[in-house]
């Protein structure tokens, strides 16, 4: 039940932030338009004008400001405080309007084929 105007609340305490739900940010979307890794290197363009994109949120301004230099995915999350998800969410609207660029880590070296391993582990025992 909720409380009357002016009446105290249960529910909060005197540390009591406002919460702002993960999805409200993201307008319900849970995908990014890019799958990026937490280990994706995010920078601002020199030249972005987040301010001339009425529709972002402070937090995508937030983002702009923490990616002026090469940052992690994941480094962005903590700085934000929010959740990986939505941070790639929001990465994904500030890529799709050129505010930032992401570097997705190289692929990891080739790795051989089972059985070249098991031949060379073959060999090695025969030594």
């Amino acid at each position: 039940m909720w409380a009357e105007p002016g009446m105290p609340r249960d529910w909060l305490d005197a540390d009591a932030v406002p919460v702002v739900r993960p999805y409200t940010l993201t307008g319900g979307r849970v995908r990014a338009t890019g799958g990026f890794d937490l280990v994706a290197y995010v920078l601002a363009d020199r030249n972005a004008q987040p301010a001339v994109h009425l529709d972002l949120h402070p937090e995508h301004l937030r983002l702009v400001a923490l990616a002026a230099r090469p940052v992690p995915v994941a480094e962005l999350a903590a700085g934000l405080d929010l959740a990986v998800g939505v941070v790639r969410v929001l990465l994904g609207d500030l890529v799709d309007r050129g505010l930032v660029t992401v570097h997705q880590p190289s692929a990891g070296p080739y790795l051989p084929d089972n059985n070249i391993l098991k031949a060379v582990l073959s060999g090695l025992r025969a030594l």
